[in-house]
């Protein structure tokens, strides 16, 4: 039995583009879908949040004299092609995936809603939840946080390029802080740049625990989720709080 049972992936459009850093790269696809297929064997429901910085991104868009509404909602937009990319390489590994979108899309994919998640994930689908909130003004940072109390994940998993969460930038700073564990209230008070206070905040006060850590570890994912080994970095809720 794995430690997790049904939790969230959150994967970024950037880690979907490899070394190229936009565009789609099927090296990079190829080994998120083994991952993803690891868990699925051991019998955990999974859900994924993808983001679409390899396509677009809303506030980049503004700095360029984008209106952020639109910008925005082509990102969101760009969360579908991501979405409708990797569950195409899941059902070339024989997996069921389905994808969900909070925009109306309905010629590619369903409309997200609750109950339909819960049925596909309790019916052993992969679960993609594209279109972000559906709104414009939120990162898909908080969509993850969102569609994990919604989809009652026991767990939050924010995929990275480093081992966890730091006092700054590690590919920045070396001096940088790793931290082990942190409360939301610390990582809020310390506006730690991993995830946006919106998600903070939503996690933190539906005491949805997140574990930040790195996607280009080998067997992290499934260490963490099947295992319970202690990777990255664990943020909780404060005792009492």
């Amino acid at each position: 039995m794995s430690y997790y049972k049904r939790i969230m992936l959150k994967l970024s459009g950037e880690s979907l583009a490899g070394e190229n850093r936009l565009g789609i790269d099927a090296a990079a696809l190829d080994r998120y879908a083994r991952e993803i297929q690891s868990l699925t064997g051991a019998g955990v429901e999974t859900a994924l949040v993808l983001g679409g910085g390899n396509i677009f991104r809303g506030l980049q868009g503004v700095s360029k004299g984008y209106d952020r509404v639109y910008g925005d909602q082509m990102g969101m937009l760009a969360t579908v092609v991501n979405s409708m990319a990797l569950q195409m390489v899941l059902e070339g590994r024989g997996l069921k995936v389905a994808v969900l979108s909070g925009i109306p899309i309905e010629t590619i994919c369903e409309r997200m809603s609750r109950r339909r998640a819960l049925q596909l994930l309790s019916d052993g689908y992969v679960v993609i939840i594209a279109g972000g909130t559906g709104n414009p003004f939120f990162t898909t940072d908080s969509a993850a946080a969102l569609r994990a109390l919604e989809v009652e994940a026991d767990v939050l998993l924010k995929a990275t390029r480093v081992d966890g969460i730091y006092s700054a930038d590690p590919e920045k700073e070396s001096g940088a802080l790793r931290y082990d564990t942190l409360t939301y209230e610390q990582a809020m008070e310390r506006r730690l740049q991993i995830m946006d206070q919106t998600a903070f905040a939503l996690c933190k006060e539906n005491t949805l625990p997140m574990i930040v850590y790195n996607v280009n570890e080998e067997g992290a994912l499934y260490d963490i989720v099947v295992n319970g080994q202690k990777r990255g970095t664990l943020v909780t809720t404060a005792k009492g709080a």
